[in-house]
């Protein structure tokens, strides 16, 4: 009794998945990044990384080469702004736009176009609606879909 078995060795063609925007989220804070990746990712929108630990920023970003990096200004031991620097000084990294998040503005500044280090930012506390539009606006146009 013969039996020929047939096996396909090559990967059949499959329809490229537009991948989704990558934002990584920096801030000391486990509550705020976990509940911000959570809502963000609920939107269908977003695949969304966090670190809690600003030394380990810049090695998660190289790792997870994200669209867009939301980042708190005010962190213990290293800043919002150190963060920044050591990202933007990274040839890999460099043109990943950085949105800043932090707690020592106000919505109306933020509204108003100010910048901080070339940065735009957005004040916290900040609802998931007003969190959408700044990332939005601040994605590069391939990361939009």
């Amino acid at each position: 009794m013969n039996r020929t078995i047939e096996a396909n060795f090559f990967p059949q063609v499959v329809e490229p998945i537009k991948e989704k925007p990558c934002i990584l989220i920096i801030d000391n804070n486990r509550d705020f990044t976990h509940s911000a990746k959570l809502a963000l990712e609920r939107t269908g929108r977003y695949f969304v990384g966090e670190e809690n630990d600003p030394r380990k920023a810049h090695q998660t970003a190289q790792g997870l080469q994200p669209d867009l990096i939301l980042l708190d200004i005010v962190m213990p031991e290293t800043d919002g702004g150190e963060v920044a620097a050591r990202i933007q000084s990274d040839p890999g990294l460099h043109r990943i736009p950085i949105v800043f998040l932090t707690a020592l503005v106000t919505k109306a500044e933020g509204r108003s176009g100010l910048r901080i280090h070339g940065h735009p930012f957005l004040a916290k506390p900040i609802s998931l609606p007003e969190l959408i539009e700044g990332i939005e606006q601040s994605l590069p146009a391939r990361a939009c879909f």
